[in-house]
């Protein structure tokens, strides 16, 4: 069964494994727990029999007209069982109060966040691959 909080408590580098599939310079475990803890939110998805993270979503803001959805990720083993939805409609309620709620995302993931009422944009992105796996 999957269990879902707005915390880091109690998590540690064990419960991060198996994240950032693809990437080709992922940030360390170290670097994605620092990560959580640093987001002005966070919604994390965990197995509760082992209570390692299965899903997470995270987001930053000026704390008085915008957010914004750096990270979404589900383990490619839990995919498809409506866990990314959770957590995109848990953090949508969490950052209601925000005149802007903002995330950048490909081509092929625009269906997935129209259904939560998410119009498509455009904007600009600078990516530094070589920065990936974290500062």
């Amino acid at each position: 069964m999957i269990k879902y909080v707005n915390s880091v408590k109690g998590i540690n580098i064990d419960n991060l494994s198996g994240f950032f599939v693809d990437w080709p310079n992922p940030p360390s475990t170290r670097k994605h727990l620092e990560l959580l803890k640093s987001s002005a939110y966070v919604w994390l998805a965990l197995d509760d029999e082992t209570n390692d993270v299965v899903g997470f979503i995270t987001a930053i803001t000026d704390n008085i007209l915008s957010a914004y959805i750096p990270l979404l990720e589900v383990l490619p083993k839990y995919q498809g069982k409506g866990i990314g939805k959770q957590l995109v409609e848990m953090m949508l309620r969490t950052l209601s109060d925000y005149y802007m709620v903002d995330l950048c995302c490909d081509e092929s993931l625009t269906k997935f966040y129209k259904k939560f009422s998410m119009n498509q944009s455009q904007g600009m992105i600078i990516r530094n691959y070589t920065k990936q796996n974290g500062r």
